[in-house]
């Protein structure tokens, strides 16, 4: 029987008088490479904070499986003035790894995404992509079940936009679970599973990506697929 990661059931989230989102129930199971679409502002970023715990349910009921490691992968991930393994290393060491061991499994996590000859380099003197997947590194050297990511590739070059997938699939691969956002439909076809379309804070769609992608839709995520949603 598949693990059940993440159980929300009618959960709104609230900013002062803004109501972010609004009775959203979903269900995540272990494996999953689950896509959250929609326009900016329709909560995909709140609905990613709230599975990771940085955001409360103002209402609603959020059950997740406390035993599940989990890392979150923001948009504009930061980064110490450090070095690029002194970056990955300290969230180890944070973690309660000596020194001597959260350096030596950093060094592991580099080689994992190809970054293990900058490991000396100042973390912020790298590029978009690299500093990307310096977060990657980062994200995966704390062994996650879960990896949360909120537009893991937006302003990226076409480059380093393939390899952050290419990572992203590798990990799914060897069995982590995924749930991302993205603007970006090709990438949501090549990578996701499943497919959940959110519009004003609500969860309009939520479908397989073939079936997503090949309809029938309810008509506000039909017209965000063809590019004509205000």
């Amino acid at each position: 029987m598949t693990a059940q990661l993440f159980d929300l059931q009618a959960v709104s989230v609230q900013f002062g008088p803004v109501r972010v989102l609004s009775a959203c129930t979903l269900r995540v199971q272990a494996g999953e490479r689950l896509a959250l679409v929609g326009s900016n502002g329709s909560g995909k970023s709140t609905l990613l904070r709230t599975l990771h715990g940085l955001v409360q349910p103002a209402s609603g009921r959020l059950a997740h499986d406390a035993q599940a490691r989990q890392a979150m992968l923001f948009q504009r991930p930061y980064l110490l003035r450090a070095s690029v393994l002194n970056n990955v290393a300290l969230g180890l060491w944070l973690g309660g790894a000596c020194w001597k061991q959260a350096r030596a499994q950093a060094q592991q996590a580099l080689e994992r995404v190809g970054l293990a000859d900058l490991a000396r380099r100042n973390a912020r003197a790298l590029s978009g992509g690299q500093q990307q997947r310096v977060a990657l590194a980062r994200a995966w050297a704390s062994k996650p079940q879960v990896l949360l990511l909120d537009e893991p590739t937006a302003s990226l070059d076409p480059t380093a936009k393939r390899e952050v997938e290419r990572l992203m699939a590798e990990f799914s691969e060897a069995g982590m679970t995924l749930v991302f956002s993205s603007h970006n439909l090709g990438q949501v076809k090549r990578l996701a599973s499943r497919v959940i379309y959110l519009e004003r804070g609500q969860v309009v769609a939520d479908l397989p990506t073939q079936a997503f992608f090949n309809g029938p839709l309810p008509a506000a995520a039909e017209l965000f697929l063809k590019g004509e949603l205000a």
